[in-house]
């Protein structure tokens, strides 16, 4: 009795081992941390005020990840956006102390600060990744 595996056996498979995650999708995504001093530049945050703005901004991130990752099915959506999370909150921890738009702290509660921030960010991509699994199954279910 043969038991064949739906995996491709890498030896076998003339297109070698396919790749788990995509390091560029997850800089791309990530990267979208670059909107916050856009929205600052183009006047947004004083023309919505600071809780609209940042939700706004939160909530269009979260849907280009959730949109990006499942219209495009992209291999292992929820580790792929956790670690675009990961690289997002890196960015938005550069940013600010680049723009020196934080006030300024003690150094160990800055550390409790970005370690506190890059872990929210992770957690949203988190999320979105499985919020982008769900499309990607509610999509192959047709």
């Amino acid at each position: 009795m043969s038991h064949e595996s739906s995996t491709p056996d890498p030896v076998l498979d003339p297109r070698g081992p396919q790749p788990l995650l995509s390091w560029p999708l997850i800089v791309g995504f990530g990267s979208l941390a670059l909107l916050w001093p856009l929205v600052d530049v183009v006047g947004l945050d004083e023309a919505l005020g600071q809780p609209a703005t940042a939700l706004l901004v939160l909530g269009l991130v979260g849907l280009a990840w959730v949109l990006g990752a499942g219209l495009g099915r992209v291999p292992r959506p929820v580790a792929t956006l956790t670690l675009a999370g990961v690289v997002y909150g890196v960015l938005l921890l550069g940013l600010s102390l680049a723009l020196d738009v934080r006030p300024s702290v003690d150094g160990r509660i800055a550390a409790v600060v970005a370690i506190v921030e890059i872990a929210r960010s992770a957690g949203l991509g988190a999320l979105a990744g499985v919020l982008a699994r769900q499309l990607q199954n509610s999509r192959a279910r047709r």
